[in-house]
């Protein structure tokens, strides 16, 4: 006799449910921040936790985002030139992405300013009542540093000498660099020649988006392992005596997300609150792990995937990385105002005017990694003949701040394509609809 299976009725099939990832992302900051309030109570157990596993496995996500970057952003970009673009239409949207990069940073820093002066963050703090961070290793990277913020040097750092090395650095301005001589190179070869090479560069590129899904479902294990680090090392009670620092440069990167980056995007036809929900997993990664290259292979398919040319996202969403710094434009006014205030040393319109000058060549300077941008702010202080001594006093707190600092920044790169794109009139209003349906599907 004959045993027939019968097949379940698709409605009969139960399914299984899935947590998104943001909420993956969610709980594992969440239980970071419970196994860092633990470990911030019994000190013992402290250095064994953080060093021993915690610390490591947060370091792995870092290095896993990294290691996808260059090939994605060197693949994608060479793509988006020599398959869709041209030199002169590459060289109007180079001209409108920096352009618009300079207006929104230099807002930024003079946001910073104006609340630093309206709200007086370093008058009445106590020194007695603020702990001590050795700065000597900052320091002495920041006088590394400090040659090459220049504006000449900027450019000549641009340029490199070997782009295999820059590559193994994660240099991105460099990569960016060649990546469009090689584009425009390869369209000048004849057809049969340029055709493989661009399907070539397409496979890689494809492979690395695969990838990077891989390594996202690591993100809520490195998220948990970072957080908790954080909350072990510093705990709560540090936020006390500089609670007024920190509520500032809350407050200030709360009031350029909904009012200058909000506007914006309603100039150009965009609303920041849909932004923010296209781009949350993306947020909660970065305020995590105070990374911003932790989310630029996400980010660049998310704009993508919402309507913006793929030559624009390419060549926009990477260069962000180094020019389009808003949080971080935003803390530098903030924090030398600080510094200032912190030790009664009276800043006048000139000398702040100068700063805004200066911090807008220092902020380009400023890496998508965890820390640099305290660097920043020590070559930022030494310029200003200003005492580096008193970052001493809030490096335990920079980290609190830089997660929000981060966050502004994925936003602000997250924006500037669709801006380029709507200039150029290249945006595709019917893609971003079909998009925004899929996610409230």
């Amino acid at each position: 006799m004959e045993s027939v299976m019968e097949t379940p009725h698709p409605d009969r099939v139960a399914r299984k449910p899935r947590i998104g990832l943001a909420w993956q992302i969610v709980i594992g900051l969440v239980a970071g921040i419970a196994v860092g309030l633990v470990l911030n109570r019994f000190p013992e157990f402290r250095a064994t936790a953080i060093n021993g596993f915690l610390q490591p496995a947060g370091d792995i996500f870092i290095r896993l985002i990294k290691m996808v970057v260059v090939p994605i952003v060197f693949t994608s970009m060479v793509m988006g030139i020599a398959g869709v673009g041209d030199g002169r239409s590459l060289g109007r949207i180079g001209l409108k992405t920096l352009v618009y990069f300079e207006v929104v940073t230099t807002i930024a820093i003079v946001l910073g300013l104006v609340l630093g002066n309206l709200l007086h963050p370093g008058l009445g703090t106590d020194l007695s009542q603020l702990g001590h961070t050795d700065i000597s290793r900052y320091q002495q990277t920041s006088q590394q540093t400090q040659g090459h913020h220049g504006f000449m040097a900027l450019l000549l750092s641009i340029v490199p000498d070997n782009i295999i090395m820059a590559m193994g650095r994660g240099d991105l301005l460099p990569v960016i660099f060649f990546s469009v001589l090689f584009g425009l190179g390869l369209q000048s070869v004849p057809a049969e020649y340029r055709h493989p090479v661009i399907a070539t560069f397409k496979g890689i590129s494809d492979t690395m988006f695969k990838v990077t899904g891989m390594v996202m479902r690591y993100a809520p294990f490195g998220v948990c392992a970072l957080i908790a680090v954080t909350v072990a090392s510093f705990g709560f009670g540090s936020l006390l005596p500089l609670i007024k620092l920190v509520a500032v440069t809350y407050l200030a990167i709360i009031l350029f997300a909904v009012f200058v980056l909000g506007v914006t995007a309603r100039l150009f036809g965009f609303n920041i609150f849909t932004l923010l929900r296209v781009i949350k997993d993306e947020l909660i990664i970065a305020f995590s792990t105070c990374s911003s290259a932790t989310v630029l292979p996400q980010l660049m398919k998310k704009m993508e995937d919402y309507g913006v040319p793929k030559s624009i996202t390419t060549f926009v969403v990477p260069t962000g990385y180094t020019f389009n710094l808003d949080g971080a434009s935003i803390y530098l006014g903030i924090g030398t105002l600080f510094v200032a205030q912190l030790y009664g040393v009276h800043l006048g319109l000139q000398e702040q005017i100068v700063l805004v000058l200066t911090m807008v060549i220092t902020s380009k300077g400023a890496a998508g990694v965890p820390g640099f941008m305290f660097v920043i702010l020590l070559t930022t202080l030494a310029s200003a003949g200003l005492p580096l001594e008193g970052l001493a006093f809030i490096a335990g707190v920079d980290r609190i701040m830089d997660m929000g600092r981060t966050a502004l920044n994925v936003v602000g790169n997250a924006l500037a394509p669709l801006v380029i794109a709507r200039w150029e009139g290249q945006y595709d209003a019917e893609k971003g609809r079909a998009y925004l349906a899929s996610l409230d599907a």
